[in-house]
């Protein structure tokens, strides 16, 4: 035994482990250019694999496969709801026949209204009334009443709740409705919501809440799932009220947190757009739970909305063979005539947006892009920050929200087209996570919400070229070096 230990202490083992680390290396790149993924993205995993190959690989796991392709999870199960696919269909053609084009909300939208029918199933909608709501206590004030009205159904789907004050005050809500006899289901997502306990689960459970969460995440290390989140905010009462935006179950979504007032926009819904909502919900909960709901029709009440406000109900995330919401946003800026206003906490735009908006910016356009001048994550902040140098040079105007902390997610083209939603501006909400945009096509709640952010630019520093150059060096550093993982965020 002796002499074996002093064979292998004789044996130099470096040649050995370098010939594996290089093998190592190789065939993980091999493995990422054979996905075939956006180059900037698949260079940015190389250099991070090559410099550390280790943590670089359990980086790739978790936070790099592309799920989209590997069907995670796909709605053609939900043989069911098949006639969603039959209506799209019929919608295309009536769209594309001239008999409706006269309709000026048909005829300047067509293309992104029939691009999401062919990508996404989306239902353009007609009959619905719309509410903005411009911060959280206008947004929790109609909640509350919505929920205390429920006389059948309640279906959340929230990417965070916590257990605060406004937490434990919607939790008694549910529970007190549950036990009236309400439908009561809950989807919340495990990492948005890592904090929320087992005590405040078990008191909802107790009371009859049917409570699911999505793509439980037990060893976050070892698992891909952690970086596939629901961001979706979906709340629908009875069938009839909806609601989605950028607001989240939290107390700081109404007092703020250190970093002032929080802005945010969310939106309620009355009409047939509720009904896609709801469908988002129905497909959620049969992905959580493995129970499709089949007498669903009960769910989808016949509206008695008769106003006419255009809306489609837009998802995106890895169950969905294109990145919808991403692909909209694209055809609405390269169609611009007159402005783009775009507010967003998080900028890390793909190629394919920034290009977009750079075009359109060189073309004459007023593009205005908001962000906040301070963010909740360092990296991203100063990941956000590396693209105003060049987005000034494309003319593009930019401004720092410094009233507090901006979480609005909005985009406005014209006066007359706009989206609100969960879907932030960057690489993340693209590709990676669940999200839901509600996408109007209407010129009152457009210009509404231009209003509003026509006012939040009062509340906002204009970037200018010479307070832009003369930052810090360091920032720059920090900028570039931020700007590295921008694809990875």
């Amino acid at each position: 035994m002796p002499d074996t230990f002093l064979l292998f202490a004789l044996i130099d083992l470096k040649p050995y482990l370098s010939f594996g680390y290089i093998v190592f290396v190789i065939i993980t790149i091999a493995v990422i250019i054979h996905d075939k993924r956006d180059p900037v993205k698949a260079l940015s995993w190389i250099i991070v694999i090559s410099l550390l190959p280790v943590v670089g690989f359990i980086f790739y796991i978790v936070f790099g496969r592309n799920h989209r392709k590997q069907k995670l999870f796909s709605r053609k199960e939900l043989s069911d709801l098949e006639q969603i696919d039959t209506l799209s269909r019929q919608q295309i053609y009536e769209i594309n026949n001239a008999a409706v084009l006269h309709k000026p909300e048909i005829s300047d939208n067509r293309d992104i209204i029939t691009l999401l029918l062919n990508s996404n199933k989306a239902l353009l909608t007609v009959h619905n009334r719309v509410k903005l709501l411009n911060d959280g206590t206008e947004t929790f004030d109609e909640i509350r009443k919505a929920l205390w009205s429920a006389s059948s159904s309640i279906h959340l789907e929230y990417y965070i709740i916590e257990d605060d004050p406004l937490g434990r005050e919607i939790a008694d809500i549910l529970i007190a409705k549950a036990q009236q006899g309400v439908e009561v289901r809950l989807i919340y997502d495990d990492v948005g919501s890592w904090g929320l306990g087992r005590k405040y689960i078990g008191r909802l459970r107790k009371a009859g809440v049917r409570v699911e969460c999505f793509m439980q995440v037990v060893f976050p290390w070892l698992t891909s799932h952690v970086n596939y989140r629901n961001h979706r905010k979906i709340l629908v009462v009875d069938g009839k009220i909806g609601f989605t935006g950028g607001i989240n179950i939290a107390q700081r979504y109404v007092t703020g947190t250190k970093m002032g007032p929080w802005r945010d926009t969310h939106l309620r819904l009355e009409g047939e757009a509720v009904g896609m909502l709801q469908i988002v919900f129905i497909a959620d909960w049969f992905f959580v739970s493995k129970q499709l709901l089949n007498d669903y029709p009960k769910y989808l009440p016949k509206t008695h909305v008769k106003e006419e406000t255009m809306i489609q109900i837009a998802t995106s995330g890895p169950d969905s063979d294109w990145a919808s919401i991403m692909q909209a946003f694209f055809s609405a800026i390269t169609h611009a005539q007159h402005h783009i206003y775009i507010s967003s906490p998080y900028f890390l735009p793909n190629e394919a947006i920034l290009t977009a908006v750079k075009v359109a910016a060189l073309s004459g356009i007023d593009v205005r892009i908001m962000i906040p001048s301070r963010s909740d994550s360092k990296v991203v902040y100063w990941a956000s920050r590396s693209y105003i140098g060049e987005l000034i040079d494309a003319n593009v105007k930019v401004y720092l929200y410094r009233r507090g902390f901006n979480h609005s997610k909005l985009i406005m083209i014209d006066g007359q087209f706009s989206s609100v939603g969960t879907a932030n501006m960057d690489i993340r909400s693209f590709e990676d996570n669940f999200e839901v945009s509600a996408l109007l096509y209407d010129r009152k709640i457009t210009q509404e919400l231009e209003a509003e952010f026509l006012h939040d630019l009062d509340q906002s520093r204009m970037v200018t070229r010479d307070y832009w150059e003369s930052r810090p060096a360091l920032h720059s550093f920090y900028e570039a070096l931020s700007r590295l993982f921008s694809p990875l965020l």
